[in-house]
């Protein structure tokens, strides 16, 4: 922490954590090892408390599971100091698409036919999209729609994605020469 403090002082450190779900029970089905977002929400205010620039990233948004908890993900993270946030809908790039389908006929066989159709509409038909400007948000209408939510829960929580830019200025080389790698 103090290493970090130091370097937000010059600019050059920013953490973003995620948050998937704020369901302590479906948190345990989805991400079973990870650290809890309670975890994860007091690490956000012991960073921002240590003047330590934090920002959330509401990831995967999985629609029809999770994207209804975008307004309370955000508010707690507002609330715990973060002032930086972002999102990601699902991707299901090779192989995931099956191991994800599966997942959902174990966990949520009763959803699983909604949410794979709405990855679908988000993906122009398909369960991935690589395309660099719609990987991470989606297209159409139903990603519109998360994005709208995602931007008022996010103005409405009082997060300005105000973060100071990245700078290296403070940089010094240590001197010497570097070693070959051969």
């Amino acid at each position: 922490m103090d290493v970090l403090a130091e370097l937000a002082k010059h600019h050059a450190a920013t953490i973003c954590l995620s948050i998937t779900t704020l369901d302590a029970d479906l948190r345990r089905v989805m991400e079973s090892r990870p650290s809890t977002a309670a975890a994860r929400l007091a690490a956000i205010r012991k960073l921002s408390e240590a003047a330590i620039p934090v920002s959330v990233n509401v990831t995967p948004i999985i629609p029809g599971l999770n994207e209804h908890e975008i307004p309370a993900i955000l508010g707690a993270a507002a609330e715990a100091g973060a002032t930086g946030a972002g999102f990601t809908i699902l991707r299901l790039p090779h192989a995931n698409k099956e191991l994800f389908a599966q997942w959902l006929t174990t966990h949520f066989p009763h959803r699983k036919d909604k949410v794979l159709n709405q990855l679908r509409t988000v993906r122009g038909g398909k369960l991935n999209e690589s395309v660099w400007d719609s990987r991470m948000k989606g297209e159409g209408i139903f990603a519109e729609q998360i994005k709208r939510i995602f931007e008022v829960a996010r103005r409405k929580a009082g997060i300005k994605n105000d973060q100071p830019p990245l700078s290296t200025a403070a940089f010094r080389w240590p001197g010497g020469t570097q070693l070959d790698l051969l």
